[in-house]
């Protein structure tokens, strides 16, 4: 690999959260990194930042923006050392009452949108690295959450085949950290509740203990979750290593879903059935 001041990263998801606090790290240890955003006051506040950071507006779910992006990229650099697949969003809610237009958002921005970024880049990432930005829900043990569970474990499958076939020495690593502190969770209680709102009474009082649960569960998430910067150390060392592991876990319950998630599906499934139950008392 190049040494650190040569070397050139790309960020999709670079606003808020993790993405933002990996941009800067990265810049201040003297990489040169492109942070993928939104909103014109968002390239702006993080440009300001470092001198190393270089705002691109992209949406991953649009292929037209990351197309945009990958030749106002090309046109500063003519290789990305490292891409890292950040975007995403949670879309909770039971399977029986999920908007399927909301779902399909779910993969677009989680898995769809990263292969898309990944494959627009490729010929620039040859030697390369990938880091996906997955979590401990890939396992998909989690209930109500299932949309987000599965986003994140084809993106993990994806990515895992995409280290089996390419021929450009490209590796890919998968982060998958536990809850972290971080604005998604608030987020994903304001979809939530949006999607929610079209139900009738009925349907509504048939998981309303279960949907209370998850908002408090995903505000404390928003508080109480694991500080950012495990994620993005563990980013910094991944980068920074010459034989990364294929997948890192990050805190303490994501090796707990990890080992729980290898133990017999019938027993998971009582687990879960038994928290549930508890909920629901």
């Amino acid at each position: 690999m190049k040494n650190k001041k040569s070397k050139v990263i790309f960020i999709t998801g670079a606003s808020s959260g993790i993405g933002r606090e990996v941009a800067i790290k990265l810049a201040k240890e003297g990489y040169k990194v492109f942070a993928g955003v939104r909103r014109k006051i968002d390239k702006n506040e993080i440009e300001s930042l470092n001198n190393n950071i270089i705002g691109v507006y992209v949406d991953v779910t649009n292929q037209s923006s990351i197309d945009k992006a990958f030749w106002f990229i090309i046109k500063h650099t003519d290789k990305i050392d490292v891409l890292i697949n950040n975007a995403g969003i949670v879309v909770a809610g039971p399977v029986e009452f999920l908007c399927i237009k909301k779902l399909k958002e779910q993969f677009d921005v989680n898995t769809f949108g990263a292969v898309a970024v990944a494959q627009k880049f490729l010929p620039f990432l040859k030697n390369g690295l990938i880091i996906n930005i997955s979590s401990m829900a890939s396992t998909g043990i989690f209930p109500f959450i299932s949309a987000y569970c599965a986003s994140k474990r084809a993106l993990d499958i994806l990515f895992n085949s995409l280290l089996l076939e390419n021929k450009d020495n490209i590796k890919v690593v998968s982060v998958k950290p536990a809850a972290i502190c971080t604005p998604i969770w608030k987020k994903s209680v304001d979809m939530t509740k949006e999607l929610f709102s079209e139900l009738n009474e009925n349907d509504l009082i048939k998981y309303e203990k279960e949907m209370n649960y998850l908002e408090r569960n995903a505000l404390e998430n928003n508080m109480k979750g694991i500080d950012s910067s495990y994620v993005v150390n563990t980013i910094v060392k991944i980068i920074n290593s010459k034989n990364p592991k294929l997948s890192y876990n990050v805190g303490f319950l994501s090796y707990l879903a990890d080992f729980v998630s290898r133990l017999p599906l019938v027993f998971v499934n009582y687990l879960v059935k038994f928290k549930l139950n508890k909920i629901n008392r």
